[in-house]
């Protein structure tokens, strides 16, 4: 019976979390035992309702029932972004990660790095992935704009000699969904080369 109050605990725990959460064993630590929160948390994987994508890490997955899709699974930044929320960090893209998710690239890294405020660690993950962090200056995440933070990261893990008229152009569209007011309180944080390339496509306007 207590295996089966811990289960239940779980149970509506998850289902609070709502679909698509990033959950960890730790979640639970207060329901039980750590061998029966294990136990409860192996059962549950095997009966579908819970993914484990590496050690201690679940989801509790979405459902595509528009489309018949079925499970979609968590991109590797949800995965940072709620191994991020439980430390009480921050976590921002970076590398070529950084460049997919602007769309400067279509590539899509199976090992992938964030600069954090938090513990540096490399967490491997079940699909042969690798999300490793390492801890920045936090001057490198204190952006008022994400645009910002995420330009500022792509562009310094390109370089200033490889930002191709694609790169730009790209930018610009980008910006042009953004207040240049809020990106403007972010230009002391970024490079001076990198905020002149901003500076300048507002500029074009």
């Amino acid at each position: 019976m207590a295996s089966q109050s811990i289960e239940t605990k779980i149970l509506n725990r998850i289902k609070k979390s709502g679909r698509g959460a990033v959950l960890f064993a730790s979640d639970f630590i207060r329901y039980g035992e750590k061998k029966s929160i294990n136990k409860t948390l192996e059962r549950m994987t095997n009966a579908g309702t819970i993914l484990r994508i590496g050690r201690g890490i679940y989801y509790y997955p979405k459902i595509d029932k528009e489309l018949g899709l079925g499970i979609l699974y968590p991109t590797l930044e949800e995965v940072a972004d709620g191994i991020a929320k439980r430390d009480k960090a921050h976590a921002v893209p970076t590398g070529l990660y950084a460049l997919n998710r602007l769309g400067f690239s279509t590539q899509i890294p199976m090992n992938v790095v964030f600069m954090t405020d938090g513990y540096s660690r490399k967490i491997s993950l079940l699909n042969g992935g690798t999300i490793e962090f390492k801890r920045s200056s936090p001057k490198y995440l204190a952006f008022h704009s994400q645009l910002a933070m995420l330009l500022t990261s792509a562009f310094r893990s390109l370089g200033k000699e490889h930002i191709t008229p694609e790169i730009i152009a790209r930018t610009k569209e980008l910006l042009a969904k953004e207040e240049k007011q809020v990106i403007e309180q972010d230009y002391q944080l970024m490079p001076a080369w990198v905020s002149s390339i901003i500076k300048s496509l507002y500029e074009e306007e």
